[in-house]
């Protein structure tokens, strides 16, 4: 078998038959297939697609690149796992994690790292001093045993074919393939070991995918993969138009989570947190419904036992709990400066995209995976899309520590906001649920 044919038959709009991709998979992984012929590869995919078939196939190759989790000697029941396409302001798995842990179902999660406007849970943990989020697979096994909760970075062993593809779509302008998105996320589901997965496919301005269209037809083909592979997957399609809750900088996020989990946060993280929960208990088998699920979960924000399970797993991780307790000693920006409204009316814009670069460049984000952050810093709106304000009230909360940054930072951010004297419906907050 020989890259070249393969790369033409894929060019030409062949189907790859599962032995070529599973070769492929192989000998790019060994570094036996060089960069370039990869590379190659990745724009004939883009430009010419791959059929479900296809997809699941080339999924499954790279879940078994390298080392799988088997958790089934640790974990009761079925396996159930989350994962988000992305976001502005999305803390959703700080929230969601311990919720259905609180609910006697064991999460094992392996998450990531911002890149671009969108965050990523590592950063966020890594706000809290002390926590680990590197473990070994000894460590994420004992956690798992002892407390039931781990939310941990990939390792380098576990799906490496997803790494190295992902980097190299990166600087070939390949990123943008749904079949490569797909089996990206997908494949680092099934060597971590889910069983079960649910999906949160974000849509609007802020989000990878900017059409509901395309939002859709990413969910249903990570769906596809999902049941074609024997696990079973929904994939809820939520709005990323505007940040979710008010907070978008790491520790900023951090402190809006464990109010969350005190029942104290924002309306809209918490029904979306709710519902994703509803579906992770329902797919468990905990719940007999998705909203009994999501009934469940609101009963361990009330009785504290979900903020008590985050706890739990920040000691666990090595991280100091005072800080849990006392959020407010997390990190401060030194520079805090507010933004306010110079006309009355309604908010007919506060969009995710133009928070989420004004957050990138107050060091809250990177544009490179490398690129260092400032834990620290970040923006706080304080309106939503529908809501009615007059001259004074606030917009938006820069948190800097580098003076420089706040009027490119505020420039930004301001782009995305509009004033409207007519007034706007408020946002959906879900658009669709994929089964």
């Amino acid at each position: 078998m020989r890259i070249i044919d393969l790369i033409l038959k894929k060019r030409d709009g062949g189907e790859l038959s599962n032995s070529e991709i599973q070769w492929f998979v192989q000998n790019f992984t060994s570094g036996d297939i060089p960069d370039y012929q990869v590379a190659a590869m990745s724009m004939a995919i883009f430009f010419r697609g791959m059929t479900a078939r296809e997809t699941t196939d080339l999924t499954v190759a790279m879940a078994n690149s390298g080392d799988t989790l088997d958790l089934s000697d640790l974990i009761p029941g079925v396996v159930v796992d989350k994962h988000s396409t992305g976001g502005v302001g999305d803390k959703t798995t700080l929230v969601l994690a311990p919720m259905v842990s609180a609910c006697g179902v064991v999460v094992a999660k392996i998450s990531g790292r911002g890149l671009g406007h969108g965050g990523g849970t590592l950063d966020k943990l890594e706000a809290i001093p002390g926590l680990q989020i590197q473990l070994t697979s000894d460590q994420f096994r004992t956690q798992i045993k002892e407390i039931g909760i781990v939310v941990a970075g990939q390792s380098a062993s576990l799906a490496p074919a997803d790494g190295k593809l992902y980097k190299l779509r990166d600087v070939t302008g390949t990123v943008a393939s749904n079949a490569l998105i797909a089996s990206s996320i997908m494949s680092k589901k099934f060597a971590a070991g889910a069983q079960a997965i649910v999906l949160d496919v974000k849509t609007g301005n802020g989000a990878f995918m900017t059409t509901l269209k395309d939002a859709r037809e990413l969910a249903g083909l990570m769906v596809a993969i999902g049941r074609n592979s024997g696990r079973s997957t929904v994939a809820v399609v939520s709005d990323m138009n505007q940040p979710l809750g008010y907070a978008v900088g790491n520790a900023l996020e951090v402190r809006e989570a464990i109010d969350t989990l005190r029942d104290q946060g924002p309306s809209d993280l918490r029904e979306h947190c709710l519902k994703m929960a509803g579906h992770m208990l329902h797919l468990s088998g905990k719940a007999d419904s998705v909203s009994s699920g999501s009934e469940l979960a609101s009963k361990t924000l009330k009785d504290g036992s979900a903020f008590q399970a985050f706890r739990k797993m920040v000691s666990a991780q090595g991280g100091d709990t005072k800080y849990i307790d006392n959020p407010e000693q997390l990190d401060h920006a030194e520079i805090i400066t507010t933004v306010n409204s110079s006309q009355d009316g309604f908010l007919s814009r506060m969009d995710a995209i133009n928070i989420g670069k004004a957050a990138v460049i107050l060091g809250a984000g990177r544009e490179r995976k490398n690129d260092p952050i400032d834990l620290a810093v970040g923006i706080v709106v304080h309106q939503k899309v529908g809501s009615n304000i007059s001259v004074g009230d606030p917009l938006f909360t820069i948190h800097a520590n580098n003076s420089e940054k706040v009027a490119p930072a505020t420039e930004e951010a301001l782009t995305g906001i509009e004033v409207n004297i007519k007034k706007v419906s408020e946002l959906p907050l879900h658009y669709d649920v994929i089964e």
